[in-house]
């Protein structure tokens, strides 16, 4: 089965993760993330990941009675913000939990998992 991982992050902190000198902690997790990463590979359990761009540079698209219109920026003011996602493919849900798990533990910032459907889908 596939799963979503979406990875957050604090708003408030986001300007100060993504500064041109990350802190050594920050370097050290995404050290071990990357460690991680390649272990999931090697098992087959590894699709993608990437990281998202600013908040502030996102735009909004939404229906209203009026027709379609077309923002700068995000819907709402939130507390955390997605920062990142990942698609995994495993046997099941108890493995993603597993896996996000380690992620948690290594990155420190909270995921959600979202199964992907699909053919396998059950």
């Amino acid at each position: 089965m596939k799963f979503l991982i979406l990875g957050y992050t604090p708003a408030a902190g986001w300007d100060e993760a993504t500064a041109d000198a990350p802190t050594e902690d920050a370097l050290a997790a995404f050290a071990a993330y990357q460690e991680f990463e390649a272990e999931l590979r090697a098992t087959g359990e590894f699709v993608s990941t990437e990281g998202l761009g600013h908040p502030a540079m996102s735009t909004t698209v939404r229906k209203s009675d009026s027709g379609v219109t077309v923002t700068d920026g995000p819907f709402a003011e939130l507390k955390e913000v997605l920062a990142s996602f990942a698609v995994i493919d495993v046997s099941g849900l108890d493995r993603a939990k597993d896996i996000v798990a380690r992620m948690v533990e290594m990155l420190g910032e909270p995921m959600e998992i979202r199964p992907i459907m699909g053919d396998d889908f059950a």
